[in-house]
């Protein structure tokens, strides 16, 4: 007996210690999350207060409170509708497009045979992921432009226009060009999970199929697609509770004063309000708008994911 309860002391001091290790380790990163991720959520309380930036740190204790009247100069601006529409519509559809072209991209990957072709295509496809938004957007902006623009030049080359076109200056073109754009830069990165998930299938279900005489196209859609439909399910509830978040860095190199009523979206009006006019309680309060949108889209995401495929986050 009391040699079993030295085992068990010796063991309770062992995992103690690895413990002890293991946090020692994570210290960094956690003391980074609740500097730059936890602490600053007690800045949401300026969305019900009157704050004034000259107050200072102190007038984040000391402003009077202000209710809801932030929250009701926001849905009052009679461009909030039209912030939400286009915060709403560029995702939606983007996420659409970009779901679908990376399991497409991810299948035709799979299917190359030589792995050197194949490493060299997904390196080619994932480099834009890695220039940021004021680069590459300098160079959307310049292959579209109406002076010496690649596609204008294509356009009036093949007589389809015959006037050079100002994409850039016409609101009719913006999300097309904002979701396109951002599909050529993040393609080959959003393929890296769906990637992954078809290496883990296992071979024995396509050497099953072949015997069976399935096509390329019939293993893609009977085997592969079935097999990592756990993984396409949490992307699509992540990108659905994702809905609310624009990519600023894009949105805000893109956008201009010709092109505002259908680039202008939430992201950006923050960045206005908050940093360019000092108004961070009305800051603050969309942001808490767009948090509890947020749950209440990755909740019912995931209740309707849990009733139609059995699967979900939790």
């Amino acid at each position: 007996m009391k040699k079993d309860k030295r085992k068990k002391g010796f063991r309770l001091g062992y995992d103690v210690h690895t413990q002890m290790q293991l946090h020692s380790l994570m210290l960094p990163g956690t003391l980074l999350m609740l500097t730059f991720s936890i602490v600053p959520l007690f800045g949401l309380i300026l969305a019900f207060k009157n704050y004034s930036v000259i107050e200072g740190i102190k007038g984040v204790f000391t402003s009077p409170w202000y209710g809801f009247q932030n929250f009701k100069v926001i849905f009052g601006n009679f461009d909030f509708a039209r912030m939400l529409v286009n915060t709403l519509g560029i995702n939606l559809i983007g996420n659409v497009v970009n779901i679908f072209m990376a399991i497409l991209f991810a299948l035709l990957i799979n299917e190359i045979a030589n792995k050197k072709f194949k490493s060299f295509v997904q390196t080619v496809t994932y480099m834009p992921h890695f220039i940021s938004w004021v680069v590459f957007g300098g160079i959307v902006i310049t292959m579209l432009s109406a002076d010496g623009g690649i596609f204008n030049m294509l356009l009036l080359k093949l007589g389809i226009i015959k006037d050079p076109v100002v994409f850039m200056a016409q609101p009719q073109y913006f999300w097309a060009i904002a979701i396109l754009s951002n599909l050529v830069k993040e393609l080959g990165w959003s393929t890296i999970l769906y990637t992954a998930a078809i290496s883990g299938v296992d071979q024995e279900l396509y050497e099953a199929a072949d015997l069976d005489g399935a096509s390329r196209v019939q293993k893609m859609l009977h085997v592969t697609l079935p097999c990592i439909k756990g993984t396409i399910v949490i992307m699509v509830i992540f990108a659905v509770a994702g809905i609310m978040n624009n990519n600023f860095d894009q949105l805000y190199v893109l956008q201009n004063s010709f092109n505002l009523e259908r680039s202008e979206v939430i992201d950006t009006y923050i960045y206005k309000v908050g940093l360019q006019q000092l108004q961070f309680g009305m800051a603050a309060a969309v942001n808490i708008f767009k948090s509890v949108l947020a749950i209440i889209l990755l909740t019912t995401a995931n209740l309707v994911s849990n009733k139609l495929t059995d699967s979900g986050l939790f």
